[in-house]
């Protein structure tokens, strides 16, 4: 979507942000598996797999808010956006990326405030674990600030491009998806995917 500078940091912050809530999901689908086993054949449980799992979920979300962003998967209401002339999509697609970057600063102050509250008072969570409540919020405060970062350069860089008349570039980058955008991507996807299968029995057949 947009040069390497001075952007390049914050994608690579979205994407190594996304990488990390996979992981997590995947590390928390096998310690639910393995509570699911022991409390069967064992009668043991670990107890706050499900305290664990509202963690991961909150921190994997905003792990991943800037990583949608940047394939511009965040839903969008579009039935009359598409019928209007590029010259009027322009400004509110422009419009769109400043009240989301707007919106994810009001979501960072907010978490915070509530990181600060809890590191001043020393909360804790009231389940068996104890869980001192600034150590995922912490994370999910990370999550929220990357997605904010991001939002704030994309907006910029939009208003940038509306202020210099770019007006096709403005809506490709920034614009809803069509249908044919998904139907490209989902077709270059299944060529690499085929490429990257075909490559191995094609040094086979070499050899």
């Amino acid at each position: 979507m947009l040069p390497r500078n001075p952007y390049w940091l914050a994608r690579s912050l979205a994407h190594g942000a996304a990488v990390a809530a996979g992981y997590a999901a995947l590390g928390l689908s096998l310690l639910i598996t393995f509570e699911v086993i022991a409390r069967k054949l064992f009668n043991f449980s670990l107890q706050g797999v499900d305290e664990i799992g509202g963690y991961v979920l909150a921190i994997g979300v905003s792990f991943s808010f800037a990583y949608a962003l940047l394939h511009r998967a965040h839903t969008r209401v579009d039935v009359l956006m598409a019928r209007l002339p590029a010259v009027l999509q322009a400004p509110l697609n422009v419009a769109a990326m400043l009240m989301l970057a707007a919106f994810s600063l009001f979501m960072l102050w907010r978490a915070i405030e509530t990181l600060h509250e809890t590191l001043e008072f020393g909360s804790l969570a009231s389940t068996p674990l104890q869980t001192p409540l600034w150590i995922p919020q912490s994370l999910w405060v990370i999550g929220l600030g990357v997605f904010a970062l991001l939002t704030s350069l994309l907006a910029l860089h939009a208003l940038a491009q509306l202020v210099t008349g770019r007006v096709r570039a403005l809506n490709r980058d920034y614009g809803p998806r069509s249908a044919q955008d998904e139907l490209d991507e989902a077709q270059r996807d299944y060529g690499d995917s085929v490429s990257t299968t075909a490559t191995p029995a094609t040094q086979g057949d070499a050899t």
